[in-house]
């Protein structure tokens, strides 16, 4: 049987090892929650099933509205029956689950056996949820697309620096990685289905085109010192929304800000911030073709 060795390589699903996954195993069994949190689509939901690959655990997925029915605020004795007798328990996407931050209390404080792990791709709900009623009782962690480190760690040193121009143009989620030739596909899909999902879905923004504008502004100067006030002019919004939506952004692990470096502490207050995306590919996602 012939091999078409170039369509075997393009139809490889490269699984990488995440630097996070030393981290948090360091941190299991320590009678703590382990939270994963970052954007969609980044290996979040692979990372911790590979941490349990071979155990007997409990699947709780919060996208599925039976499981979020189940886990809205039970009772500690419907929590036992859903446990039953399963010692490790993952909770995917915890924060869709209302009242999700008593109920992973209540599995913390009440079934010290049980070792609780959960993720989230929205700091919206989540750690609003999470962070009073886990105070002391949570190791978080934040998993972002696959870092240079990662890439080259699993490739070597040769076909990264052959890919510099991809990676630094289309950005490193994993299934852009897995899906060369069809990268732009998948950077639409990506900020269509993903990115604005959980920003459309607790933020009170009406006009997502506004958002749309803003991040499409924000694309055009990377590395540049932003003006909330310029921002505001292009956009064509108040500058109290231009703060607004940028917090959004930020909430939703799309943008990062960065304040400047200076040997005066006084001119780094007074220096306005710069902006990153988490990833290139989440702005190359915006553009118009």
């Amino acid at each position: 049987m012939k091999i078409n060795i170039k369509s075997y390589f393009l139809n490889k699903k490269e699984v990488y090892s995440r630097y996070l996954r030393a981290k948090i195993e360091k941190r299991i069994d320590s009678d703590k929650a382990i939270i994963v949190t970052g954007p969609r689509q980044v290996g979040k939901t692979t990372l911790i099933k590979s941490l349990l690959e071979k155990k007997d655990y409990l699947f709780l997925d919060g996208d599925d509205p039976k499981t979020r029915t189940l886990l809205t605020e039970p009772n500690t004795e419907q929590i036992r029956t859903i446990l039953g007798k399963h010692k490790l328990v993952f909770i995917d996407e915890a924060q869709r689950i209302e009242g999700i931050g008593l109920t992973m209390k209540i599995i913390t404080d009440r079934f010290k056996n049980v070792q609780l792990f959960a993720s989230g791709s929205s700091s919206f709900d989540l750690s609003n949820k999470i962070n009073e009623a886990l105070t002391g009782k949570k190791w978080e962690f934040q998993l972002c697309p696959i870092s240079w480190e990662e890439y080259e760690s699993h490739h070597g040193y040769l076909y990264p620096e052959q890919q510099i121009e991809n990676r630094l143009l289309y950005g490193f989620y994993p299934d852009v990685l897995n899906n060369m030739g069809d990268e732009i596909g998948i950077l639409r899909n990506l900020v269509n289905s993903y990115l604005y999902k959980d920003i459309l879905s607790y933020s009170d923004i009406r006009k997502p085109e506004v958002i749309d504008k803003l991040v499409q502004a924000l694309a055009l100067q990377v590395g540049s010192e932003v003006n909330y006030s310029e921002l505001a002019q292009i956009v064509n919004v108040d500058k109290n929304t231009i703060d607004k939506y940028i917090d959004f952004l930020q909430k939703g692990y799309i943008v990062f800000k960065l304040g400047s470096f200076s040997r005066n502490v006084r001119n780094e207050i007074k220096t306005d911030k710069k902006i990153y995306f988490y990833d290139n590919g989440q702005k190359y996602g915006h553009r118009k073709f």
